[in-house]
């Protein structure tokens, strides 16, 4: 059974720090691309940064210079510095297998929430 699991996630105030992990079972972690998303209250789920195998990463314009992404063996991180408030969202982390792109399993989210 694959279960992606994220944690890291809580209260912080503007312009402090958190870093999220996912870590995932039932799955070999080297053969899939990773992600982050994150879904705010009324809006979409959006991606906020991205992984491959190989280390390439991509970032949402509006992380860009404050979120780093990162992945070994077993786990995948975002270290987010400079927190805003409109950083505050459910955080998602997702798997997509690398030859078959069909083949996608997410977390179950986390609370990421950044108020003074």
């Amino acid at each position: 059974q694959v279960q992606l699991v994220e944690s890291g996630g809580g209260l912080v105030q503007p312009g402090g720090s958190l870093r999220l992990s996912c870590t995932a079972s039932g799955i070999m972690f080297s053969t899939y691309d990773l992600y982050w998303y994150r879904q705010a209250p009324g809006n979409q789920r959006e991606l906020v940064a991205g992984i491959g195998s190989d280390g390439r990463t991509i970032y949402a314009d509006s992380v860009k210079g404050r979120f780093t992404i990162s992945r070994d063996n077993a786990k995948m991180y975002l270290q987010m510095n400079s927190l805003k408030p409109e950083d505050t969202a459910v955080y998602y982390c997702r798997a997509q297998n690398l030859r078959n792109s069909r083949m996608i399993y997410w977390g179950q989210g986390i609370q990421v929430t950044v108020s003074s």
